[in-house]
């Protein structure tokens, strides 16, 4: 007997997962289908090694918005952010070190070491970033009005948004045109003057892309990373507690409690396509499942490109699709290791305040491009960025024996070096680890599991095309109006019935949800829910 629902939901990562909460509690009846063992899609923990929970990609929550947190109730599921405070840590090669927090004393002195012009411009930038990131918030959770073509209907926030930007100041309305082009260097440099500082937030800029920080359109993504303010202030990530993907749990708790049906290990083969429209999906194994409607939280090319049959598509809509930018630049390291990182800079292997936060290991400019340098050459960086993240510190959940569990997010990785990644995993890891021992020396003896996760690795293991984390690159022309792709920015699609509610539409990549919340508006509007 088939089965029929009012809404399919192809994937549970987090996105997914707020669609279908908001779909049920609406009313509507719900199955999401996730083709792996566990929830969450690339925001999730898994038990790895025993009994350590890590999380195996998204390691950090900064963007989640804060609506969907009260909408949902999450905290009420299981939901606990862990601030982080101090947040980040910089050890240099001299022996010095930058230390930054939410307490603007502390930001002072430590950047007054560097700059005391800077010092004093800090707390100004760190005000700017807030007035646009309250600027950007709302839009988060707008659906975008239509472009090339509109309607009358699209005036309003059309008129919205002018009027708001013409309301903001005009250091601030400057800063929000120059995002979309400007390098994350440039931006900066406007502000600051010294090295360390601007390299510490320099990172920000390129994480996750195939860019160097003096690249245009890097200011963009800069802004992207800062603009959330679930930790109580903005521009602060926290951790969350039990792993990430406690979080995707949570929001799964609520869409169950709401009636909607969540199973796991079921692959969606195909979109199925009655009389011109979605009408349902076949999984793997053989099975039909109907709905009226079908969301994909897939990324746009798994969508169109995979699950759905190319001739029911438009050929230009399909080539623009095909023409999506989605670079591939990052590997995933975790690790299990028995003590923390002891640093010149810092001694002592005891918790300490640096041990909470991202620690960057990238001193200079000159090293960043050296790392970018070797990529563009389609080698993996000999000597790569590295962010890492040490979540037990705050976290005794984790790993419950009193050892640590360690996120190492590095850059710059090829899709596809020469020779493959069997050739040069064990190389690659080595040389991130080489890097870190600088700094702390022996911190690698320490080391008594490890996972690494190629582009090709991400690819596979959570449907990210070419190993892109945010279903798309983070550049003004697959934002906002434009994303996926101009004219078909509203979630739903040239297909009837099919609708995209993943990170590849507005507002992009990141642990927001708000493409979840927004998608599940749309389709309530066009199944007539409330």
């Amino acid at each position: 007997m088939t089965r029929r629902y009012d809404a399919i939901v192809i994937g549970a990562g987090h996105n997914g997962l707020v669609a279908a909460a908001y779909l049920a509690r609406a009313g509507l009846s719900v199955c999401v289908l996730e083709r792996r063992p566990v929830l969450g899609g690339a925001c999730t923990t898994e038990t790895l090694w025993g009994n350590y929970r890590v999380s195996t990609a998204a390691y950090v929550c900064g963007l989640l918005h804060p609506k969907i947190v009260r909408d949902l109730e999450l905290s009420r599921h299981g939901f606990e952010i862990l601030r982080r405070d101090p947040s980040s840590f910089t050890p240099l090669p001299d022996g010095g070190y930058l230390l930054l927090g939410s307490d603007p004393a502390l930001n002072a002195e430590q950047i007054r070491r560097f700059s005391r012009r800077d010092a004093e411009a800090f707390e100004r930038y760190e005000a700017a970033m807030d007035r646009l990131g309250r600027f950007v918030e709302p839009l988060l959770t707008t659906v975008p009005p239509r472009f090339p073509d509109g309607r009358l209907s699209d005036l309003p926030v059309y008129w919205g948004l002018l009027t708001r930007v013409l309301r903001l100041p005009p250091v601030e309305r400057l800063l929000l045109s120059r995002l979309p082009m400007a390098s994350a260097w440039d931006v900066l440099s406007d502000w600051f003057e010294s090295e360390p500082l601007k390299v510490t937030l320099a990172t920000d800029g390129v994480i996750g892309t195939a860019l160097s920080p003096t690249q245009p359109t890097t200011a963009l993504v800069l802004f992207h990373h800062v603009m959330g303010s679930i930790t109580g202030r903005r521009g602060v990530w926290g951790y969350v507690r039990g792993g990430m993907g406690a979080l995707s749990e949570a929001i799964a708790a609520v869409a169950r409690r709401y009636g909607a049906v969540i199973q796991t290990n079921a692959e969606v083969q195909t979109v199925l396509v009655r009389n011109g429209r979605a009408a349902g999906v076949v999984l793997a194994d053989g099975p039909e499942i109907e709905a009226r409607a079908v969301l994909s939280n897939a990324d746009p090319k798994q969508t169109f490109l995979r699950l759905v049959p190319r001739e029911v598509l438009p050929a230009d809509f399909v080539a623009r699709i095909e023409r999506l930018r989605m670079s591939a630049a990052s590997m995933k390291v975790n690790l299990i290791v028995d003590g923390l990182p002891n640093f010149r800079c810092l001694p002592g292997d005891r918790p300490g305040p640096h041990h909470r936060t991202t620690i960057h290991f990238c001193p200079s400019l000159d090293y960043l491009e050296r790392a970018f340098a070797d990529f563009v050459q389609g080698r993996p960086s000999e000597r790569p960025m590295v962010e890492m993240c040490i979540p037990s510190v705050l976290d005794e959940t984790l790993a419950p024996d009193g050892r640590h569990v360690v996120s190492l997010f590095v850059q710059y990785a090829p899709y596809e070096p020469p020779g493959g990644w069997s050739a040069w995993k064990d190389e690659f890891v080595r040389r991130v680890l080489a890097v870190i021992d600088e700094y702390a020396p022996g911190f690698s003896s320490r080391i008594l599991h490890c996972q690494a996760l190629s582009p090709q690795d991400l690819e596979e293991t959570f449907a990210l095309t070419g190993g892109n984390i945010f279903h798309g690159d983070l550049v003004p022309d697959q934002m906002f109006v434009f994303r996926p792709v101009a004219g078909w920015a509203q979630y739903r699609t040239p297909l009837p019935g099919l609708y995209l509610c993943g990170a590849g539409a507005h507002p992009g990549g990141g642990v927001i949800g708000a493409a979840g919340h927004n998608a599940a508006r749309v389709v309530l509007r066009d199944l007539g829910g409330s």
